[in-house]
């Protein structure tokens, strides 16, 4: 039982934690969307980077979420090995250079190669924080603590275009993604000397002196075998590490459903978050009245993905994200009823559940659903594979609306796409089984951890 003293330690370490990975991906979010908001100044000022078509426009979006995809897949594999923090700490300076470096381009060549290169410092983010995040949140609210995470990625969406709505005239698109290289001297020196390797992966690689200290540190916990005259064993569990581990009969099929669950997840968030304005214009709406809409979608998403994640953790997070899956479709279906725009308002912020929400909590579940050794490789997985999704959200919904069908078509094509994530959700084995043949002894206090898994139930 922890001490008093130890849990308020712990809390205090896990809310620092939590609040730096938050930030990290607001950022994380901000780059991505900050570029959609200084389009139309290239598309009608050659002055800036060159003459840029709509053709071209696309083409230079389409680069970061490529570099998203390449960073994920190589981050993975190597936070498994070189441990959490040094990954996040480089992404933190490498989108932050890179955001820099985008700002003084004088020629679209240059801003696209940048996009590229920044992506992947966001890429090896997105996919590494979820990891961290697990090993250090309490095992009965992992699903909350990587929602709250996660959903900074859609509030940094609302920053850009909130930044983009006031600050755009006055400093310019070089300005704007300025901002975006801010966490080099904000972020990266607190989450320097505020965020520490995770215990579990210390133990995991044979180095538990190095674990022990930092759950003496932090107020954590793990579980560490039984020590006697002989060297102590090796305390990772069984089974290969990084995407070797992927690949092992254990997860290969479940990381297959993972990959695609992500892909179809993205493949919505991007899609809606392009056209739904669009969608809105042709039904009738104004021009605010569109935004508005794409408001309330991501604002939707947030909220709906915290209260989400706290059933997650009470039922677990598969059958929740099929059911905000299929929220989301029925949601869908009803957009396509006339209706008072405050209702719809609302069946908008449900979409947003559905969607965004649910790619928050596909994240978590994730997040939650490896063994240690394996972790990070397989939520790079699913942030890397499930880019293509991003990538092809734009282009689905581009060739939707230019092949001329009807708007509740369009609606219901979303709809049998998010009926899909569900089903998909479903067919996800449950986790393997993690009991562990040695016996155990507990270092410390506070993070609990699961036998075989260096992780188990936080003492309350």
């Amino acid at each position: 039982m922890a001490s008093p003293q130890q849990d308020a330690l712990r809390r205090r370490s896990v809310t620092w934690i939590v609040s730096l990975a938050t930030v990290g991906l607001v950022f994380d979010g901000y780059d991505l969307v900050v570029y959609g908001t200084v389009v139309p100044l290239f598309l009608r000022d050659l002055g800036q980077i060159g003459e840029v078509t709509p053709a071209v426009a696309g083409a230079l979006g389409s680069y970061a979420l490529i570099g998203v995809l390449v960073g994920a897949l190589l981050a993975g594999g190597v936070a498994d090995v070189i441990g959490r923090r040094k990954v996040m700490l480089t992404a933190y300076a490498w989108f932050s250079v890179g955001m820099a470096l985008t700002a003084v381009a004088t020629t679209t060549t240059a801003f696209g190669l940048l996009r590229f290169a920044t992506g992947i410092g966001v890429g090896a983010l997105v996919a590494t924080t979820g990891a961290l995040v697990a090993e250090f949140a309490p095992a009965g609210r992992r699903n909350l603590a990587n929602a709250i995470t996660y959903s900074g990625v859609p509030l940094g969406s609302l920053l850009a275009a909130l930044t983009a709505i006031l600050l755009l005239e006055a400093i310019g698109w070089r300005g704007m993604f300025l901002i975006g290289a801010l966490p080099l001297v904000t972020l990266l020196p607190l989450a320097f000397l505020k965020m520490p390797e995770s215990p579990a992966w210390l133990a995991s690689r044979g180095r538990l002196e190095e674990a022990q200290a930092v759950a003496a540190r932090t107020g954590v916990s793990f579980t560490a075998p039984e020590q006697t005259g002989a060297p102590a064993a090796d305390p990772a569990p069984t089974g290969r590490a990084g995407f070797a581990g992927l690949a092992s009969r254990t997860y290969l099929l479940p990381t297959i459903l993972l990959g695609l669950l992500s892909a179809t997840g993205l493949l919505l968030v991007y899609a809606l978050n392009t056209w739904l304005p669009e969608l809105m214009g042709r039904a009738g709406f104004s021009t605010n009245g569109s935004l508005a809409f794409l408001l309330v979608l991501n604002g939707g998403a947030v909220l709906g993905a915290l209260v989400a994640s706290r059933f997650a953790d009470r039922y677990g997070p598969k059958l929740v994200v099929a059911a905000s899956f299929l929220l989301g479709a029925l949601a869908l279906v009803l957009l396509t009823v006339s209706l008072p725009l405050g209702v719809l308002l609302a069946f908008v912020a449900v979409v947003g559940l559905g969607t965004s929400g649910t790619q928050i909590l596909i994240y978590g579940f994730v997040a939650t659903y490896y063994r240690t050794n394996v972790r990070s490789a397989g939520v790079a997985w699913c942030a890397g594979f499930g880019r293509l999704g991003g990538i092809g959200g734009p282009l689905v919904g581009g060739l939707l609306i230019a092949s001329g069908l009807a708007l509740n078509t369009i609606f219901h094509v979303l709809t049998a796409l998010a009926v899909v994530g569900s089903l998909l959700t479903l067919l996800v084995p449950r986790a393997e089984s993690r009991t562990a043949p040695a016996p155990r002894r507990r270092v410390s206090a506070g993070l609990a951890v699961e036998p075989g898994d260096l992780l188990a139930r936080t003492a309350e």
